[in-house]
């Protein structure tokens, strides 16, 4: 027989982590919606031509994306990201602006699978579009600071930076490329092949060598626009406002050639791996239109679920919720009884669960006791003929008769009474 496994780069997620990522994201829904995002659902492919808008320096085009030609001759790709296919339905749907809009789910790079990175990869994100103001870059990046501080998170740093507009981006591109050049003879094999595609990316760079000569690079500040300029004095001014703690980052550049003026990126201090972000975003000014709509704003970020659980691990908090059951029933006559009964529990809103194939008593309370539930309500033939059933609140090494007429507003009573 074959020996099926995941593919190199994915993973099966199961219980109790599986939860963890539910609550994870249920957690996002409530901060974002806080503050007006509704749900989005791109399909996880688009048309190649969508995700070459990102760039097609970029390393995510040009080495990562998943792309074919479809049975219809169309050639797709699957999704690397999500701001993309957001701005796409932007200019499909043209909704009222300004629209703001969040969303969740899997993501594909083919990459060099690591801890915390993996080619199909889930992401939480929002996307707002329609506005240039300052305060609404400080909401969106004010939003994943409240996230990671309702995951629990403390050691978390932002850092933030200005590209400037179009135009200032690509005069600073040539002064880094004229820089670089000077310094060829000492970079690195992998920033000179990325010098020639893109030198902005060579700052991203985390290699020894490479960062001497990214230490001394001139600092974009020196090429934005004063209208630029005023645009991050006011984001700044309106994260002091609400008392957001950052950092000023001349050498951020983060991996997509459509940021515009405020990006920005939070890095947790307490991973010691090399990469320690977790999330981050910026403006991407000029993308709805190149994907064929009118001049719109758009400033947005996205967060990896794997690398900030590892943040999360790292710090001992947000840990998997419970997945242990209010109820289990041992049925020792039929198996009819406990059928009947875990359907009532769950009416009042309680879980309950069931051991099957009419198994001994004893195997049945040993499911009781792996289940985690709070009770085990247990029912032989003499509970049957007198209509009652045996309650067991686990762990107390107590149990008691209670008559079937009486039963669901007892299990009420222990469970409500074991919350308080």
């Amino acid at each position: 027989m074959p020996d099926f496994k995941t593919s190199p780069g994915t993973r099966d997620i199961l219980s109790p982590d599986s939860a963890r990522w539910r609550v994870f994201q249920e957690v996002f829904a409530t901060t974002v919606e806080a503050a007006g995002y509704l749900y989005i659902i791109p399909p996880m492919f688009e048309d190649l031509d969508v995700f070459l808008r990102l760039g097609e320096a970029t390393e995510v085009v040009t080495k990562e994306m998943y792309d074919f030609h479809d049975k219809g001759g169309r050639h797709i790709a699957l999704r690397p990201e999500q701001t993309a296919s957001v701005c796409r339905a932007f200019v499909e749907h043209r909704p009222i602006t300004p629209w703001k809009v969040w969303y969740s789910g899997p993501n594909f790079r083919y990459e060099k699978p690591q801890q915390g990175r993996y080619r199909q990869f889930d992401q939480v994100g929002i996307e707002a579009l329609g506005v240039d103001d300052a305060f609404l870059d400080a909401e969106v990046i004010s939003l994943a600071a409240k996230f990671y501080s309702a995951l629990g998170l403390r050691q978390v740093e932002l850092s933030i930076n200005s590209l400037g507009d179009s135009g200032d981006r690509d005069k600073y591109a040539k002064q880094l490329a004229e820089y670089f050049a000077k310094h060829d003879s000492k970079l690195t094999a992998e920033s000179k092949a990325t010098l020639s595609r893109n030198p902005l990316r060579v700052l991203d760079s985390k290699r020894e060598p490479d960062q001497e000569i990214i230490a001394e690079a001139p600092a974009i500040r020196d090429s934005i626009s004063s209208q630029s300029r005023e645009h991050f004095e006011a984001v700044l001014r309106a994260l002091d406002a609400l008392k957001i703690s950052y950092k000023i980052n001349d050498r951020l550049v983060r991996g997509l050639d459509y940021y515009r003026r405020t990006t920005f990126e939070f890095v947790s201090t307490a991973l010691e791996a090399a990469h320690t972000a977790i999330g981050g975003g910026g403006r991407y000014d000029g993308l709805v239109e190149a994907l064929g709509g009118p001049p719109t704003s758009g400033i947005g970020f996205a967060l990896g679920l794997d690398r900030t659980l590892l943040a999360c691990d790292a710090e001992k908090v947000f840990v998997a919720p419970s997945k242990d059951v209010d109820v289990f029933v041992v049925d020792t006559v039929d198996g009819s009884h406990a059928h009947e009964l875990c359907d009532q529990i769950r009416a009042l809103g309680f879980s309950a669960d069931r051991a099957y194939d009419l198994r001994s008593i004893k195997a049945q309370m040993k499911s009781a006791d792996r289940s985690g539930a709070r009770i085990a309500l247990i029912i032989g033939s003499n509970e049957v003929e007198n209509q009652t059933v045996m309650l067991r609140p686990m762990g107390s090494g107590e149990q008691y008769v209670v008559s079937r007429p009486d039963l669901l507003n007892e299990i009420k009573k222990v469970l409500n009474k074991n919350q308080d």
